[in-house]
C-alpha cells in the first residue's frame, strides 16, 4: 500500500480502497441513506444552503443550520437516530488512523459536478488529538490544504476515488476545502459526482 507525506501530518494513501471495496461501500451507503436521507445543510445565521448535499452514520452526526454547527445523535428531518457505520469504516480507521479509540462520526457529503468546498477547520470536535480520516468514491476531487492560519501556503493535490486522506497532530486543524470536482474521471456512481466520507472522533474518551 503506497504511502505518501504530503505535508506534516498529512497523508495520502492512493487507491487504499480496491475497485470492488468501493462499489461494496457504495453499496452500505445506499442502505444508510435509506435510514437517513441526505439533506442539506444551511450556513449558521445566513441560512444559505451549503453546495454539498449531507447525511451521516455512526452515534454522532455533523449538522448546520441557523443555529450553528454541532454535532447530535439524530437526524436533523427525521428525528431517528444515525445508522451504525459500515464495518469497512471502522476497519480503515483502524487500519490508518493510529489512535486507540473508535470514531463516533462518519460525515457523507455527496458532491455534484458544480459543487465545492471553502478552505475550513474542522474545529467542532472536543477531542482534537484524535486525526480526520477521508475517503473518496466517485469522481476525482481537486483538495487542497494549508496551515492552521488563514491565508498561509497551500497544497493541492488530486483525491481519486478508493484514496484515503489523513491529517492529524500539528495539522489537525489546518484549513482545508475543495477546489473543485472532475467531473466524469469516474464510472463508480451511475449519476456521477463524488461521495466524501470523513470520520471523526467526538468527544475525549473517558480518562
Amino acid at each position: 500500500m503506497t504511502r505518501l507525506a504530503v505535508a506534516p501530518g498529512v497523508v495520502h494513501w492512493p487507491g487504499y480502497l480496491g475497485p470492488e471495496a468501493q462499489a461494496a461501500l457504495v453499496a452500505d451507503l445506499r442502505a444508510v441513506a435509506a435510514q437517513a436521507p441526505f439533506f442539506q445543510p444551511r450556513m449558521p445565521k445566513t441560512g444559505k444552503p451549503f453546495s454539498v448535499r449531507m447525511t451521516n452514520c455512526g452515534t454522532l452526526g455533523w449538522v448546520s443550520d441557523e443555529t450553528g454547527y454541532r454535532y447530535q445523535p439524530l437526524h436533523p428531518v427525521t428525528g431517528e437516530p444515525w445508522p451504525p457505520m459500515p464495518d469497512v469504516l471502522t476497519q480503515a480507521w483502524r487500519d490508518l488512523a493510529s489512535y486507540p479509540h473508535e470514531p463516533e462520526a462518519c460525515l457523507v457529503n455527496f458532491y455534484a459536478a458544480d459543487a465545492r468546498m471553502g478552505l475550513h477547520q474542522d474545529r467542532d470536535e472536543q477531542e482534537f488529538d484524535a486525526p480526520v480520516l477521508s475517503l473518496s468514491l466517485g469522481d476525482t476531487a481537486v483538495f487542497r490544504i494549508g496551515g492552521t492560519q488563514r491565508g498561509g501556503k497551500t497544497v493541492s493535490l488530486k483525491l481519486a476515488s478508493g484514496d484515503a486522506l489523513l491529517f492529524g497532530g500539528e495539522a489537525r486543524l489546518a484549513y482545508h476545502g475543495i477546489d473543485r470536482i472532475l467531473a466524469g474521471s469516474s464510472a463508480l456512481l451511475p449519476q456521477g459526482g463524488r461521495i466524501n466520507l470523513t470520520l471523526r472522533r467526538v468527544t475525549k474518551p473517558p480518562a
